[in-house]
Order: C-alpha cells, then sequence, then structure tokens
C-alpha cells in the first residue's frame, strides 16, 4: 500500500507501465505486481493503436529538443491518450485506480544523443498524475544520461528478474524501432540484482524502423507483415555491406542509437521487395555482429517486441546466430508487453533508490537510479 506522500515499503506492489515505442504505434500499458527487485507478476495488458494523424505529428516531432508549440500540444496530447489507456487497462483488469501504486511513463522518445549528454522524452508526468489519481514516475534516461551513461537500454535489470532458472547465458532481444540486446550470464553466488557479471546490455542497431518507413514510403501499408514483402525478395549484398561499414557496429557494448542513426541511402534505388529484403538482413546481420561484444556466447535467443512477429526476419536471426531464436512466448511471458511492464518495475526501482541502469548496461560510472516522482493529485 502506498502513504499519503506516495512512498514505498516493502514487498509486491500492483504498479502500471506504459510505453511508446519507436515503432510509433501505439501506447503499451501494462498491469503487474512487483517488488522492483526478483518478483514480477503479470496481471494485464492492452495495445491502443495511434490514429495516422497522431502518428503523422508525433513522428514530426522527432530530432526536436524545444519544448514549444508543436511539440508542446502532441506531449499534451500523448499524455492525455496515455492516461486513457490507463483508464482502460484498469477496467479490463477489474482494479480500481486507488489499488495502484505507482505508473512507470516512459513517454515517447524524439531525440536521442548520449554523445553530447542529450536525451529527450515528452511526456508531462504530472499532467498524467493529475488525471489518473495515480502516483507517476517518468523522465527515466535523463540521470543516466547526464552522469556520463548511453541513457539506453533501460530494460536489463526486469530482463535479469525475469529470467531466474533459464539456461545461461541467455540472450533477451528486443525488437521495436530501434533493437536491443541483454546478455544476461550465471547467477552469481549472491543473487543480488545489480550483480554486474551477470548482466550486459546494448542497442544492437536497426529494428524495426528502416523497415517500416520503407514500406510506408512505397505506399504498402505501415509495416511489412509477417517479413512477407521481404520473403518474395533478394538481398543487395553490395548494399547490405554498405550499411554495416558504419564504425557504429565497431563499437564496445554498452552502446545505443537514435531511431533515425542510419542512413537507407543504399538501399534507394532497390525495388521494394529487395529493399525490404536488405534491410531486414541488415536488422539480423545488426544483431549477429553484437555477439563479438558479448562475454560469452548465448546459448538461446529469446526475441519480444513486434519484430518477432516478422518471420523472414526471426529466419534469418536463426541462420546467422546458429543456436535456438524463440519467442520469447515459448518461455510464458508475453513478448508485447515485456517493455510496458519493465517501466512499472523500473518504476518501483526508483521510489525505493535502486539503480535502474549499471556500467555495464548503459556504460555510465556507477550503478545509477533515476526518474522523476509525480504524486498523485
Amino acid at each position: 500500500m502506498k502513504n499519503r506522500e506516495g512512498n514505498v515499503g516493502e514487498g509486491l506492489r500492483t504498479v502500471v507501465g506504459l510505453m511508446s515505442g519507436t515503432s510509433m504505434d501505439g501506447i503499451d500499458a501494462a498491469l503487474l505486481r512487483t517488488d522492483g527487485r526478483d518478483r514480477v507478476e503479470a496481471l494485464s495488458f492492452l495495445t491502443i493503436p495511434y490514429d495516422d494523424n497522431f502518428r503523422a505529428r508525433l513522428r514530426g516531432c522527432l530530432g526536436r529538443i524545444d519544448s514549444g508549440g508543436p511539440v508542446a500540444a502532441v506531449e499534451r496530447e500523448l499524455t492525455d491518450a496515455h492516461a486513457d489507456a490507463v483508464r482502460r487497462l484498469l477496467d479490463q483488469a477489474g482494479v480500481a485506480a486507488a489499488e495502484v501504486e505507482l505508473i512507470g511513463f516512459h513517454g515517447h522518445t524524439i531525440h536521442h544523443d548520449p554523445d553530447r549528454r542529450l536525451t529527450r522524452q515528452i511526456g508531462d508526468g504530472a499532467r498524467l498524475a493529475a488525471a489518473t489519481g495515480i502516483a507517476v514516475v517518468n523522465d527515466f534516461r535523463s540521470a543516466d544520461v547526464a552522469a556520463g551513461g548511453q541513457g539506453a537500454p533501460l530494460v536489463p535489470l526486469f530482463h535479469r528478474a525475469l529470467a531466474h532458472g533459464l539456461p545461461r547465458p541467455l540472450a533477451i532481444l528486443n525488437i521495436g524501432g530501434v533493437a536491443n540486446v541483454s546478455w544476461i550470464g550465471p547467477e552469481t553466488s549472491d543473487g543480488s540484482a545489480e550483480a554486474e557479471a551477470e548482466v550486459v546490455a546494448c542497442d544492437t542497431g536497426p529494428g524495426n524502423a528502416l523497415i517500416d518507413d520503407w514500406v510506408l514510403r512505397h505506399g504498402l501499408g505501415r509495416f511489412d507483415a509477417g517479413g512477407a514483402l521481404a520473403a518474395t525478395g533478394q538481398v543487395d549484398n553490395p548494399a547490405l555491406a554498405a550499411l554495416m561499414a558504419h564504425p557504429w557496429f565497431d563499437r564496445p557494448a554498452p552502446k545505443s542509437l537514435d531511431r533515425d542513426a542510419f542512413d537507407p541511402a543504399p538501399v534507394a534505388a532497390l525495388p521494394a521487395a529487395d529493399g525490404a529484403a536488405t534491410l531486414t538482413a541488415f536488422t539480423a546481420d545488426s544483431v549477429a555482429r553484437v555477439v563479438d561484444h558479448l562475454p560469452a556466447p548465448p546459448v538461446r535467443w529469446l526475441v519480444c517486441g513486434g519484430g518477432r512477429h516478422n518471420a523472414t526476419l526471426m529466419a534469418m536471426l536463426a541462420d546467422r546466430l546458429g543456436v535456438p531464436v524463440d519467442s520469447a512466448d515459448l518461455v510464458g511471458w508475453d513478448g508485447d508487453a515485456l517493455e510496458a511492464q519493465a517501466f512499472g518495475y523500473l518504476a518501483v526501482r526508483s521510489r525505493l533508490g535502486l539503480p535502474l541502469s549499471l556500467p555495464a548496461t548503459t556504460g555510465v560510472p556507477a550503478p545509477q537510479c533515476g526518474g522523476v516522482f509525480h504524486p498523485a493529485a
């Protein structure tokens, strides 16, 4: 239970996690119970797609670091859409707002340049707390970036909490607009959730974003459903080699990316199907390249996020990685819900003063807490 000041004590807490990912599909909302350490119980989940008009206006904010004009208007609308998502999630679960202790509100990343110590997620935490009557933690990345970290990925400690009992080393690959991996190594003797020897993480490279943008540009929908378009095309090897020549791939982990870090010019002249096949191979090759930067090759990859629905991409990953590559759903997780669940988990950690990131996950010099707390109105 929360007290009037919104402080948290020991034990499981009922929380909501919210995620608006780089693919700009919509809002993922998850209800869960967690202690912010080793225990996670999934309760309910839903996705609310953005309409095309709002998605276009959100896309227009990408790369901006200002807070005025169109960005402010989109931020208000984004926040109100998240409040509606919370209400709908709780209605679906039959849970009253008074029973929920915290909301972990990621917002939407519009600019991410950690090398210049800049990261920007829009989403008004105070407005969300007032609209829902539930305390909110948001702005999860800024403290890490200000301290010299990459600010991403932030999900590895959550992944570690889920991974008890699974063979290791284990890689958990999230394929959203950008793809990131959590490498979970053998359990240490102390079993602490902050044991750095057990977790290494980084972005691997592009996820779905370049493929989505390619399909949209050719008037073939918003994404390559099931990888069907890529499956009919041929990978253009010179174009793929040009894409993979980017120096970012030689940088050691941890490292992170902005959604638009890669220029798709090498595929610009290709037919639609060949371009989709080549960009899909680019995502798969990027993942395979990261193995060289991990402490040991994973014995299994579990894939979450929208990319796991792309059969062509999953087949390419299996071919390149040479070990089992499975949907996270096969071990009882909801592969669509994990990222939203992670931010509910991280909200609890923030209130407990526990690290959200480690030197081996974001490159921050020391374990770093983060998040900004907004009490319920």
